[in-house]
């Protein structure tokens, strides 16, 4: 199953490509070149190119909440775009405060230009995606506007407290669950109500495509969190353990600390050794995956995906979505959940 595989997503990517392409050009110069590598439609010296520019799969999800919803999915296109620059936005920050050197295949925005250029990178395509609404001429662009921007709010949160987590070694895993709904679900979440909402479905829909939404958005996290040590790096695009070498405190490194018994508690005390992350190995890193492993971490996190994906599929029964969109939704979920980058 590839993304390629469902209609609308398919036909709604060259025209979300479009609208980005027309806002990314309202840029200066400088900053317009930066945005657009990282869009993957130039190289670093500005010569057009065709590069990874990721899976689109939020503004995606926007064009088939609004088919899902009785609408066109066009109707819906600001907010597709509106979603997918602040997805961007947050992935140049991201890739900044980590200090992840990879991203696509290629060098990050921050590796080559800096940090300074990386900041504003992100917060000129995070002010892009308001302007895209207030264009919009639909009657239900402000309720979006608002819908995006509650998002954008909760994903800022969850990234303070992801960088907070670093640095403690006593992060429950209910802590963390609630920081991954802000980090990432959250925006998976605003992505399926945006789209519903500029649809003009009606409230329950609505509410069924957000529930369908946010817990999506747990499992594409739960994946991330499991690629981000297990990933192949010619596939992800990252660099091998790159969020062990961070300490991050994923949802199966906080399952196997909490709940991983002998092996979570050596976990534990290898995360909590002062200097650790800046003098491992490969070597090093390998120990401490095996060590998630042996505690059940791996095999937890990959259960409660599935798990989050069914809850997801269970929120569309029963609400009257027509029968293409539903059946691209739970293709896109089962994806989601099997994807390999």
């Amino acid at each position: 199953m590839t993304l390629a595989g469902l209609p609308t997503l398919e036909h709604g990517r060259e025209q979300i490509r479009k609208i980005l392409r027309e806002m990314v050009d309202r840029l200066d110069p400088t900053i317009r070149r930066v945005v657009s590598y990282h869009f993957g439609w130039c190289d670093e010296r500005g010569a057009v190119l065709d590069a990874d520019g990721g899976k689109a799969v939020r503004p995606g999800l926007v064009l088939l909440c609004a088919e899902a919803s009785g609408a066109d999915p066009r109707e819906a296109l600001p907010g597709a775009v509106a979603v997918e620059l602040v997805h961007n936005f947050s992935l140049v920050h991201d890739d900044l405060m980590d200090r992840d050197v990879r991203r696509r295949h290629r060098p990050t925005v921050w590796a080559l230009w800096g940090d300074a250029v990386a900041v504003l990178a992100g917060d000129a395509m995070l002010s892009l995606a308001h302007e895209v609404l207030l264009g919009c001429e639909s009657p239900h662009a402000a309720a979006a506007q608002s819908v995006i921007a509650v998002a954008t709010r909760e994903l800022i949160r969850g990234q303070a407290a992801d960088t907070a987590f670093e640095n403690r070694n006593d992060v429950s895993l209910d802590e963390c669950l609630a920081m991954a709904w802000d980090k990432t679900a959250a925006l998976m979440a605003a992505s399926a109500v945006t789209g519903a909402v500029l649809g003009g479905a009606t409230p329950p829909v609505r509410d069924a495509l957000g529930a369908y939404g946010g817990h999506l958005g747990l499992a594409f996290q739960l994946v991330d969190d499991l690629l981000g040590v297990w990933g192949r790096p010619e596939v992800t695009g990252k660099p091998v353990y790159s969020d062990l070498r961070s300490a991050k405190k994923t949802l199966p490194v906080t399952w196997s600390i909490q709940n991983g018994g002998p092996a979570g508690r050596e976990l534990a005390a290898c995360l909590a050794a002062p200097g650790r992350a800046a003098t491992a190995t490969d070597d090093d890193l390998a120990v401490l995956a095996g060590l998630i492993e042996r505690a059940g971490g791996r095999a937890w996190a990959e259960q409660e995906a599935r798990r989050r994906v069914a809850l997801a599929l269970d929120a569309l029964a029963g609400v009257g979505i027509p029968s293409a969109p539903a059946f691209q939704l739970q293709a896109l979920a089962h994806y989601l959940v099997d994807r390999e980058a």
